[in-house]
């Protein structure tokens, strides 16, 4: 596991798996005023259904991985069972980000705004999870890896809130989030070609894919309504100590 602090692309920090397709490395992230995070400390991915035992050892023996954030709900864990990873060993937590039944998205007219009140209600409806998890990443040791179903919409909220907490720089913030738009498309095949259903027709990827403007107005309202994203872990309960921790572990 590398334990650096270096600025790297975005091409750099995508990770290669046989079962994984959105999966990346959020080190080498500018601070503000200076530095990057450290690589082989965080890592965001798509559910760990389909990891491999290649991809196992990659990520065990290979990136140190010690813990995983499962910010899916029971209903979804169900559906799937228990993945090759923790029946290797590696400790898994829970923290669920919406509630059992299926959240409807609001009419609108776009596909942002539905984005920007999901993002803001899983603070609102589940802000002791939001928290429990930013805590479990402060405390743990060794590489963590952090995932929902395709590793956008939950993830890429829990994981923009930690890099604002601890200081990267607003824009760096918003096009890791956006990144993931990338790998739509290979998921949904991945998705299709196990599930034999008929590959989705770009307008359908496009609207499940995540935009940069979504994430902007998150933090945008964080920020005005709370004072940002540290402010609000605080508010709803991470302590002083806690958060120098979750610092010093990723900066």
């Amino acid at each position: 596991m590398t334990d650096a602090a270096v600025p790297t692309t975005s091409a750099d920090r995508w990770l290669r798996f046989e079962g994984l397709s959105n999966i990346r490395d959020v080190g080498g992230l500018p601070l503000v005023g200076g530095g990057y995070t450290r690589t082989g400390v965080l890592l965001r991915s798509e559910s760990l259904d389909h990891v491999t035992p290649a991809d196992v050892r990659q990520l065990v023996d290979g990136l140190g991985l010690r813990l995983v954030l499962d910010l899916r709900t029971n209903r979804e864990i169900a559906e799937r069972g228990e993945t090759e990873l923790a029946r290797a060993g590696v400790e898994t937590v829970q923290f669920s980000f919406i509630p059992e039944s299926d959240r409807e998205l609001p009419e609108v007219g776009d596909d942002v705004h539905p984005m920007v009140a999901n993002y803001l209600g899983y603070l609102r409806d589940r802000g002791p999870n939001v928290v429990g998890a930013v805590r479990r990443l402060a405390t743990s040791e060794g590489a963590a890896l952090v995932h929902c179903a395709a590793g956008k919409d939950r993830t890429g909220t829990l994981v923009a809130m930690v890099l604002d907490a601890v200081g990267v720089e607003r824009e760096a913030v918003v096009e890791d989030y956006a990144l993931s738009a990338t790998k739509i498309e290979a998921m949904f095949r991945r998705w299709t070609s196990l599930s034999g259903e008929e590959m989705p027709g770009p307008e359908e990827i496009d609207r499940h894919s995540p935009r940069a403007i979504a994430m902007e107005q998150v933090l945008a309202t964080l920020d005005e309504r709370d004072g940002g994203a540290a402010a609000w872990l605080q508010a709803n309960g991470l302590t002083d100590d806690e958060l120098d921790a979750l610092r010093n572990r990723l900066v």
